[in-house]
């Protein structure tokens, strides 16, 4: 299929990701994982969220003598919850990150990379919202169009739960930039799921308006560049009234949508670059 030879006008839930496989094959599954590092610092776009956002909050902690705690759900290979470990650690800020995906292909290989200041956990959301686990910030990479309404509302709830402060999902924004960048940034790529699976993952992805329209009262959604969406929610300070709606940056309201119940898994999706 050509860079302009695609109809992205609507999502194409049914595609199926190679690296969702159960039987994929684990050379390139592990491949995948590890090429994922390079292209996130490229294109994810948390780094600028490191600092505007989250680095804020570490500092606080600091001055308030206590340590951000950061969950990362659906966290893949590990790269992202890795990288914000790393940013902590210049700035001696105290932050210390868990990691959670309840694929045990992408556990294996998160914990074969240790990194001081991240816990990898073979879990879901939902199984730290049944801990009783909170944590300051709750965040995700490239997670949301891997799941279906009823599991993405799910996650959407267990991250309410979890959250106490800030809750950051970042994705892809499916649209010609994201299709063209990807389909000629990956030719000289070979033996991985990169190319084919960031593909792929472009046509499941949201547009701005599409995520606004399922996001659950509450929720916002920024667009980033480059072809980036951050699906925000800020939880209300003590005393603070709830919000009723989800305004974007461009001032839409999203739509009141179900939250689900919670228990759906999120395997082997964050950290991921396209995928």
């Amino acid at each position: 299929m050509s860079a302009a030879g695609v109809d992205l006008r609507h999502r194409e839930t049914g595609l199926v990701e190679l690296m969702d496989d159960p039987a994929c094959d684990l050379d390139e599954l592990r491949l995948t994982y590890a090429r994922f590092d390079v292209v996130n610092r490229l294109v994810s776009g948390w780094r600028r969220t490191w600092r505007a956002r989250l680095r804020p909050l570490a500092v606080r902690a600091r001055d308030e003598g206590r340590t951000l705690r950061l969950l990362d759900v659906g966290s893949g290979g590990g790269d992202v919850p890795r990288a914000l470990a790393r940013w902590a650690a210049r700035e001696r800020l105290p932050v210390d990150v868990t990691a959670v995906d309840p694929d045990e292909r992408a556990h294996a290989f998160a914990t074969g990379r240790p990194t001081e200041g991240v816990t990898f956990r073979a879990a879901s959301s939902a199984d730290l919202v049944a801990e009783g686990r909170r944590f300051d910030v709750v965040t995700s990479n490239h997670v949301l169009h891997h799941l279906g309404d009823a599991e993405r509302a799910a996650v959407l709830a267990d991250s309410e739960r979890l959250a106490t402060r800030l809750v950051l999902h970042g994705d892809i924004e499916r649209g010609r930039l994201a299709w063209t960048g990807w389909w000629l940034g990956t030719l000289p790529v070979r033996r991985s799921f990169l190319r084919r699976d960031g593909l792929a993952s472009i046509r499941r992805s949201f547009t701005a308006g599409e995520l606004r329209a399922v996001a659950p009262p509450g929720w916002t959604v920024e667009r980033q560049a480059p072809a980036r969406l951050l699906l925000v929610h800020r939880v209300p300070a003590a005393g603070t009234p709830a919000s009723t709606g989800a305004t974007g940056a461009t001032g839409a309201t999203g739509a009141t949508g179900a939250t689900g119940p919670t228990g759906s898994p999120v395997e082997g999706a964050g950290g991921g670059a396209a995928c």
